[in-house]
């Protein structure tokens, strides 16, 4: 039976009202996720499982992922530490790199077909992921999907830290912990980029020399030594201007001692809580050891504390995450920047690689691909 022609008409019209997108009429398939199915060991939470892709909606992008990568929060998470975790079952996964498969009705159509590496709030544990598409930004072919996933996490982490929620000067005194890991050499990185005098922590000879041949001034295996006592002896009473902690606990007050006037603490983790038992007695005691905090002491002393959590301001200020991807790519082209590759696993290894993350057996960004 033929359409009447007011039908048809009226039919026309309501298809021309609809945004011109790929994402529109796109059959629904089923993906592989890495399904995080309870807190538990790395061997015992993950679950791989078929799920239903989404439609990206009007100002997201859908990417098949090559590759996502790991960080802290994701072992937080595991551990039902992290509470912007999803409920469970959940697919974690804030970085990702791969192929943009479609786009929603407010997005450039061209970009379809485009590599890309950017931030999601959780999902990139699997095939496919819908994500904003103000978080991601074209990478070049050629470019190593772990290093790709740093630029995401780790490296707009390090440069919001450093360069948005503060500013790090020339010639500053910095102090980075765990500057073996992920954000750790992205500080680095952006510190020698600086011209500070860095001072960096970390859990072994092996990792220190490999910090003072990349050109690390002071390296401290705070195994061996006290990392206070030693940076102390190191400033011959000078005091530091920065220091950027994601292992919070004992160290937030020994930070605070060695900051001078005018000093800053960026806290961006807490990994002295993670991967030990005791429930909410464990969080109290990192709590403890953190100390009390008076501001009017701070004041007086014009000392900051800085909190960075990279998933409220992708929420919030999506804008900055762009910034920063934007700027991140330029410093990566000039060969500013160069991601420190710790490892790069299949799916199968996505127990052993969370395991490495968690008890810090790597030197660098963990990606693990499809």
């Amino acid at each position: 039976m033929f359409l009447t022609n007011t039908f048809e008409c009226k039919l026309r019209k309501a298809l021309r009202k609809l945004p011109r997108s790929i994402s529109y009429f796109r059959p629904m398939t089923t993906m592989k996720a890495a399904v995080l199915i309870k807190n538990a060991s790395a061997k015992e939470s993950f679950e791989i499982r078929d799920l239903e892709r989404k439609n990206p909606e009007k100002d997201d992008v859908e990417i098949q992922v090559e590759a996502f990568g790991l960080n802290f929060a994701d072992v937080m998470a595991r551990r039902g530490l992290y509470r912007e975790a999803p409920p469970l079952p959940s697919v974690l996964g804030y970085d990702l790199v791969g192929r943009i498969t479609a786009v929603g009705p407010n997005v450039d159509p061209s970009l379809v077909g485009k590599r890309v590496a950017g931030m999601s709030r959780f999902g990139a544990y699997a095939e496919y992921c819908v994500t904003k598409a103000s978080g991601v930004a074209v990478v070049p072919e050629d470019m190593h999907p772990t290093e790709a996933c740093a630029l995401g996490t780790q490296y707009c982490t390090a440069w919001y830290a450093s360069m948005q929620a503060t500013n790090m000067h020339e010639g500053e005194r910095v102090l980075i912990h765990a500057a073996a890991g992920g954000v750790g050499t992205a500080l680095v990185q952006l510190a020698m980029w600086k011209n500070c005098e860095i001072f960096a922590t970390v859990g072994s000879e092996t990792k220190a020399e490999a910090l003072r041949a990349a050109g690390v001034h002071h390296v401290v295996n705070y195994r061996k030594e006290d990392y206070e006592t030693a940076i102390t002896k190191l400033l011959k009473g000078k005091r530091l201007d920065m220091t950027f902690n994601a292992i919070a606990g004992s160290t937030f007050k020994k930070d605070m001692r060695l900051i001078g006037a005018g000093g800053r603490v960026v806290l961006y983790g807490a990994a002295e809580r993670a991967g030990k038992k005791g429930g909410k007695w464990a969080t109290m005691r990192l709590l403890q050891r953190m100390g009390l905090l008076i501001p009017l002491l701070r004041m007086a002393k014009s000392q900051a504390i800085i909190g960075v959590n990279m998933l409220k301001i992708a929420d919030h200020k999506p804008e900055l995450i762009a910034s920063a991807l934007k700027e991140l790519i330029k410093l990566h082209q000039a060969g500013t920047i160069r991601p420190k590759i710790g490892g790069t696993y299949p799916i199968e290894d996505l127990a052993k690689a969370h395991e490495d993350l968690e008890y810090r057996r790597t030197f660098g960004k963990l990606a693990v691909k499809w």
